[in-house]
């Protein structure tokens, strides 16, 4: 009985430390690929869109009305919209 045991822990031991090992592997070898993947082939640059109107879209009085009370409702009465753009 004793025996059986032992052999029960030592194949655990054995599980375990297998199973830790290939994880520290794929660990490893996926941030390999990540460092080499952004080494040679690096993220395209996006131009910047240049803004041809810096002035504000007129909102209707009622829509920001409506804006204001639902932030109000989600905030419970501590936010504000500061400034509202359409997207």
């Amino acid at each position: 009985m004793e025996g059986n045991f032992f052999e029960a822990l030592k194949l655990l031991g054995v599980g375990l430390s297998t199973v830790f090992v290939v994880l520290l592997l794929i660990i490893a070898f996926g941030n390999l690929l990540i460092k080499a993947v952004n080494r040679f082939a690096p993220e395209e640059e996006k131009p910047v869109k240049a803004v041809a109107d810096n002035t504000p879209l007129a909102i209707e009085p009622g829509v920001q009305q409506a804006i204001d009370l639902a932030v109000q409702q989600l905030t419970g009465g501590k936010g504000r919209a500061v400034k509202i753009q359409r997207l």
